[in-house]
C-alpha cells in the first residue's frame, strides 16, 4: 500500500500530538487562578506552532504525491468532510485565540516559548467576543472531528483490514503502530501533567471581584474612582481598627493610650480601574493590618497595613499572572505594599482621614486613606476607600497598560472587634 511521504507523516503525528496537549490544557485555562498564566503563555505558544505546522502540512499535501482514497461513495465522502472540517480547525483555532489575544481590554504581551514576541492582530476591541466564542465552538467541534478521525482510521484497519494505519507509518512495523498513536496519549497526559495541583479548586472569594459596597460602605466620604493598579490599605483577615471608644470620655480627661482592634473575618479590598470606557475590578485576599485608635481622639492612630501583592486577582488567570510581573506589580523584588500612618482627622460624624505614607515597588510617597464607622459596642463596621496614581510607582508602565486610566481607586470593608 503507498504510504504518504516521510514528511506528511512527520507533520501529522506532529499536529496530533500538539492537539492532545492542547485540549488537556484547554479544559483547565479558567480555573487555574493567578497561577495559569505560564500555562496560558505556553497554549498560545503551542497553538501557534500548530498553526505552522498546519500551513506546512497543506503545502506538503499538494508539494508530495499522496496515497488514493480508499472508500468511495458515502463513506468516502464524510472522509473527505472530516479531513476538510480538521483543517479548518488546526487553522481556526489557533487564528481565533490569536485574535482572542489581540483585541483583549488588556493588551498581554505574548513571546512564542519565551523568546519570540508574537504581534498583535490589527482587530478592532469589538472582534474579542466573537473571537472567543469562535475560538470555544471550534475547540468542541475538533474534539468530535478528530473521534470522528480516529473511528474511521481504526474502522479501516481493524475491522476492514485494509492496512490503512500502514499509509502513515514510516515502515510496516508493529513497533510504529504503537509508538505513533502512543504520542497522542503523551501529549495529553503532558498537558494535565504541567497544570497546577489546585486548577480544579475553585479561586478564594476574596480573590474574586469584589461584591458591590454595602450601605455602610457607601457611606464613606471618598467616591471609588475607575482604575486599575494597585494596593491600598484595606484589610481581610488579620488586621486591627478602630471603633468608636467609649462615649463616656468627658471633656478634659486624661487620654489614655487608644485601643487596639482585631479585624474579623469576612472582610473585603478591592481595586479598580477604568480601561477604554470600561472597568477592570479586582482585589486581594492576603493583607493584615495593626491599627490602634481612639475615635474621639483620632489623633492618636496608628495604622500600619501590609498586603500581599501577589494574591491581586480580576478574576482572570491570564490578567493575574501579568499583575505579578514588572509591569504591575513587581512581586518577585516587592513582595508587599505597605501604608503607614500616624494620627488621622475627622471629617464628621464618624468620618476620617488618616495621612500617611504608601510604599510601593519600592517607592514611597504621601497617601491618604477616607474612612467611616458604624454600629454599637465594641464590634464595628469599618468601610472606606482611596484613590491612588499609579505612575509614581510604575505601577501599568508597560504596553500592558497604556489604556487604563491613570489613577487606581481602591475601596475597603470589614468588622473590627476592640481588644
Amino acid at each position: 500500500m503507498q504510504r504518504y511521504s516521510r514528511i506528511a507523516i512527520f507533520l501529522h503525528w506532529a499536529i496530533a500530538a500538539l492537539l492532545a496537549f492542547q485540549i488537556a490544557v484547554g479544559w483547565a485555562l479558567e480555573d487555574l487562578g493567578a497561577r495559569g498564566f505560564a500555562v496560558f503563555q505556553l497554549h498560545k505558544s503551542i497553538g501557534i506552532s500548530i498553526l505552522g505546522l498546519t500551513l506546512a502540512r497543506i503545502v506538503v499535501r499538494y508539494w508530495k504525491p499522496r496515497p488514493a482514497p480508499v472508500e468511495g461513495g458515502w463513506q468516502g465522502a464524510l472522509a473527505k468532510a472530516v479531513h476538510a472540517g480538521l483543517y479548518l480547525f488546526m487553522l481556526g483555532a489557533p487564528l481565533t485565540g490569536w485574535a482572542l489575544v489581540s483585541t483583549a481590554k488588556v493588551k498581554v504581551p505574548t513571546l512564542i516559548f519565551g523568546t519570540v514576541p508574537l504581534p498583535h492582530l490589527p482587530l478592532p476591541m469589538s472582534a474579542n467576543d466573537p473571537a472567543s466564542a469562535a475560538h470555544a465552538v471550534l475547540a468542541w467541534i475538533g474534539i468530535a472531528l478528530l473521534a470522528l478521525h480516529v473511528a474511521g482510521a481504526l474502522r479501516h484497519h481493524f475491522l476492514m483490514r485494509d492496512g490503512l494505519l500502514w499509509r502513515m507509518m514510516p515502515a510496516r512495523s508493529p513497533l510504529w503502530l504503537v509508538a505513533l498513536p502512543t504520542l497522542i496519549a503523551v501529549g495529553f497526559l503532558l498537558g494535565r501533567a504541567i497544570l497546577p495541583a489546585s486548577a480544579s479548586k475553585a479561586m478564594p472569594q476574596a480573590m474574586a471581584v469584589p461584591s458591590a459596597p454595602t450601605a455602610a460602605e457607601e457611606e464613606a466620604p471618598a467616591t471609588v474612582a475607575n482604575v486599575l493598579g494597585t494596593d491600598v490599605p484595606g484589610n481581610t483577615e488579620n488586621a486591627a481598627v478602630p471603633s468608636e471608644a467609649d462615649n463616656a470620655v468627658a471633656a478634659g480627661e486624661p487620654v489614655g493610650p487608644p485601643s487596639s482592634w482585631a479585624v474579623q473575618p469576612g472582610g473585603t479590598i478591592g481595586f479598580s480601574v477604568g480601561n477604554g470606557g470600561e472597568t477592570i475590578s479586582g482585589g486581594f485576599s492576603r493583607w493584615t493590618a495593626k491599627i490602634a485608635m481612639d475615635p474621639d481622639h483620632p489623633d492618636s492612630a496608628d495604622i500600619r497595613v501590609e498586603i500581599d501583592l501577589a494574591s491581586a486577582s480580576v478574576g482572570d488567570s491570564y490578567k493575574d499572572g501579568m499583575l505579578a510581573g514588572d509591569e504591575f506589580f513587581g512581586v518577585a523584588a516587592h513582595p508587599k505594599a505597605v501604608f503607614t500612618a500616624k494620627g488621622a482627622e475627622r471629617t464628621g460624624a464618624n468620618s476620617y482621614r488618616a495621612s500617611g505614607t504608601l510604599t510601593l515597588k519600592g517607592v514611597s510617597k504621601p497617601q491618604s486613606i477616607r474612612f467611616s464607622l458604624s454600629g454599637p459596642g465594641k464590634t464595628r463596621r469599618v468601610s472606606g476607600s482611596a484613590t491612588i496614581a499609579r505612575a509614581p510607582f510604575g505601577v501599568g508602565n508597560g504596553e500592558s497598560g497604556a489604556g487604563l486610566d491613570p489613577k487606581v481607586a481602591v475601596h475597603f470593608g470589614f468588622s473590627a472587634k476592640a481588644e
